[in-house]
């Protein structure tokens, strides 16, 4: 399922929208967290005023309760029976008696718990209950001021609280004191709940602080749960204590609040005032509810105002990216439309800028990328192009034909580049006047190569265009006062017969002209002949590539020995490749094509690092010798080649390697390997000039190369003993090479009476097959421990050099 655009973050329209929403529901959020904690903090500190005022309407209550209950003692005062028992001046018990029935009388009328009556001393002279004989006692506090007029305590007797009223008893001058009491109930609690909807527990708090319950509105288990949660009050402690109360899963603010009245304090009796959170923040979570959903309603209308503000921007935007889609697909023909004057169409305005500059340099890199600038043909790529594309739609014949002009280099050469560029042209008119009708397409695919497709045509069509185009070369071209003959080697490859890919078919008429230049026949049509030498060589190349990095290639080394001295002095190293399939290739079948191709260069690198670890293995065993390597011309024409020969045989003294180099590479570049050679001079190592007496060195510029030993080649060596001119050269070579101060090393012994020969001529070193052939690096150090020099008795050898 596609989301739309405004619910997926990845889109710029999403990513507006959710940014507007998130900045708004942050705002939102924060603003009902402060008015929730606003409704909050003002809720408790209502609920503290109402509990405040409710402990004031208690105690008012109670206030107005003594007040009537005051009316009592003004009653008993004004007893009509009380005065005429005063009046008849009756004493002692009677009078008791008497008391004890008019407070009886009273207390059923006024609903008081207790009356008694105590003289001016506070001592009890007769009471309705036995427990008014603890209240005289509680009475000596009543000071002079109080006297004069009615007092009220709360009282803690027997484990309940009692509001007694105290008053001077003035009837009929009998004097004394009268007392009420009165046991507190849940009326005064029941009272307030009513008015101000606060709940109430009357307390009382034992010695030993636990507390009793007294008189309560709550349900019996809400007082008990009430009352665990209380504190302690202490002796003396006067202070409000105030907390909160969860009962019944609704949360209550507590106050609870030591009694005080008539300007006395019992300090075991308190009042718990209890008034419901919940209910005091219902109000206000109804408000609450109603900015949510106005918010809600404010984050939606918010959101559809996000959406349309982000699709005016995406929308442009949008239609950018489809045009810059467009120029990125090559459609640049449909203009950008600005959609607006503020910054998108600034935008859109610079994107028709930069299609007008990108269609113009299109135009302009199409025609570079698919015209020959020179001809205005097409070029290879179009070409290429246009073959494929031929392939593909149809599988009717045609010919391929690639021609290259004959000396066209030389022309550039000798008449300079713009003439050629002119001969180019005028070859290219040519081709398109001649074969306007056959050729289907004509391009120039490099300096003097052309390629022509013919359509219908085989291999006899293809051939009779070519000798047409032949008898025309054959008319000499003028340009500027400058006749130049022309001629071309032309290749033809047919479709299908010869690939159905282009590439291929391509190379295989690259290869039937070339096969036309060096056969002078002008005109060649492709045969698989051709395909078998080109696919060899890259197949070989690929192959000798493979066999460096597979560690295919094999050291041998080949003695070389003292002829005077009859000891092993040195050895040569030979490279040999282990094919996993073909055996052991000897060199001459992949030395040759690696110098072609420059391959030699990572060969040469290889022997000479191959030759180090031999070289040190050899001092290891206590056998070292000089080992020789071979330089190709290729490596001689490199400048870094002393410092790339030192880092591959680091670790080895720079005598111990001798270097050798042929006569025809000297001779390639005479000034460049002279200045190569003598930097490896002068770097340490040894340096050998091999196969001396095949190539043309002078002697006068051999004799300023910095070479130590000088190597005859084994053609002249091998035959000595038949040929008494090739005697005589060998002769000349080692008396020429001694005269320069050179060793000489004479290669292709085979005989011991070359051995003799040479020794006799006074040549220094020998090596060939006589002394050994070449044999695995490994193998080296068993054989020259058991070598031993062999007979050299032979008479033959004499006869040779009374010839000389």
């Amino acid at each position: 399922m596609r989301w739309p655009d405004f619910l997926n973050l990845r889109r710029l329209e999403g990513r507006i929208v959710a940014l507007f929403l998130a900045l708004l529901l942050v705002v939102q959020l924060l603003n009902l967290a402060l008015i929730d904690q606003g409704i909050d903090r003002n809720a408790r500190a209502q609920v503290t005023e109402e509990l405040e005022a409710g402990e004031r309407i208690l105690v008012q209550l109670i206030d107005e309760d003594n007040q009537q209950r005051g009316l009592v003692a003004d009653l008993l005062q004004s007893d009509y029976g009380l005065r005429q028992l005063v009046a008849a001046g009756i004493q002692g018990e009677e009078l008791r008696a008497m008391l004890q029935d008019v407070f009886t009388n009273l207390s059923e009328r006024g609903d008081a718990a207790f009356i008694g009556y105590a003289d001016d001393a506070f001592k009890l002279v007769t009471a309705t209950d036995a427990i008014a004989a603890k209240v005289t006692p509680l009475l000596r506090g009543v000071t002079r001021e109080q006297q004069g007029r009615t007092q009220s305590q709360l009282l803690l007797l027997d484990g309940k609280a009692y509001q007694v009223v105290v008053a001077r008893m003035r009837a009929a001058g009998l004097g004394g004191w009268i007392f009420t009491g009165f046991e507190m109930k849940s009326d005064q609690l029941q009272e307030l709940k009513r008015i101000v909807r606060i709940q109430g527990v009357l307390l009382a708090q034992s010695e030993t602080g636990q507390w009793q319950v007294l008189a309560s509105v709550l349900d019996p288990a809400a007082t008990a749960r009430a009352v665990q949660t209380l504190p302690t009050l202490g002796a003396s402690d006067r202070e409000v204590r105030t907390f909160h109360i969860p009962l019944d899963d609704e949360l209550f603010q507590a106050r609870l609040q030591p009694l005080a009245h008539g300007g006395d304090i019992d300090k075991s009796v308190a009042v718990l005032l209890l008034r419901s959170v919940d209910e005091a923040l219902a109000p206000y979570r109804r408000l609450q509810w109603m900015l949510l959903g106005l918010s809600g309603v404010g984050v939606l209308l918010f959101a559809v105002g996000a959406v349309l503000t982000a699709r005016r921007i995406s929308g442009p935007v949008k239609a950018l990216a489809g045009a810059a889609h467009r120029l990125g697909q090559g459609d640049y023909a449909q203009p950008v439309q600005r959609p607006s004057r503020d910054e998108i169409g600034d935008l859109a305005e610079a994107f028709e800028a930069m299609r007008q500059g990108i269609r113009a340099r299109e135009e302009e890199v199409n025609r570079l990328a698919f015209w020959d600038p020179l001809t205005d043909l097409p070029n290879r790529e179009q070409f290429h192009q246009a073959l494929a594309k031929r392939m593909t739609e149809s599988d009717a014949r045609f010919s391929l034909l690639m021609l290259n002009l004959d000396r066209f280099k030389h022309v550039n050469d000798v008449l300079g580049r713009p003439f050629g560029d002119r001969l180019l042209r005028a070859v290219a008119d040519r081709l398109q006047h001649l074969l306007k009708s056959e050729a289907g397409l004509i391009a120039r695919v490099g300096g003097d190569e052309f390629l022509l497709m013919i359509e219908g045509a085989g291999a006899t069509l293809a051939e009779s265009i070519c000798k047409r185009i032949q008898r025309d070369f054959e008319r000499a071209l003028s340009i500027d006062d400058q006749t130049v003959d022309l001629s071309a080697g032309m290749g033809v490859a047919l479709y299908p017969q010869h690939g159905r890919d282009p590439m291929l078919l391509l190379a295989r008429a690259e290869l039937a002209m070339h096969a036309a230049k060096r056969g002078q026949s002008g005109c060649e049509v492709y045969a698989p002949s051709m395909d078998a030498a080109s696919q060899e060589s890259l197949s070989l190349l690929s192959e000798l590539r493979h066999a460096i990095d597979a560690g295919e290639l094999r050291l041998f080394l080949q003695p070389k020995v003292d002829l005077h001295g009859q000891k092993i002095s040195g050895a040569e190293a030979l490279v040999r490749w282990q094919h996993p399939t073909r055996g052991l290739v000897p060199p001459m079948e992949f030395i040759p094509f690696a110098e072609q191709t420059g391959f030699i260069r990572q060969i040469t690198a290889w022997v000479l690092h191959a030759s180090a670890q031999a070289w040190m293995g050899l001092q290891r065993e206590g056998l070292a010798l000089p080992i020789s390597v071979n330089l190709s011309t290729r490596d001689l024409m490199d400048q870094d080649l002393p410092i790339k020969v030192a880092d591959l045989v680091a670790g080895v003294p720079p005598p111990a390697l001798c270097l050798e180099i042929t006569e025809s590479a000297i001779m390639d570049d005479p000034q460049r390997a002279l200045q190569t050679l003598e930097q490896l001079h002068a770097l340490g190592f040894k340096l050998s000039i091999d196969d001396f007496g095949t190539g043309y060195s002078s002697l006068a510029y051999l004799k300023q190369l910095s070479v130590d030993e000088l190597k005859i080649d084994r053609s002249f060596v091998m035959n000595m003993e038949r040929d008494i001119d090739d005697a005589k050269i060998v002769r000349s070579t080692i008396e020429l090479a001694h005269n320069l101060g050179l060793t000489v090393v004479a290669e292709g012994l085979e005989t011991a009476k070359q051995w003799t020969l040479l020794q006799t001529l006074g040549c220094d070193q020998g090596q060939g097959y006589f002394l050994s052939r070449p044999m695995p690096a490994e193998q080296f150090t068993d054989w020259l421990r058991d070598w031993q020099p062999p007979d050299l008795n032979d008479a033959q050898a004499n006869t040779i050099l009374a010839g000389l």
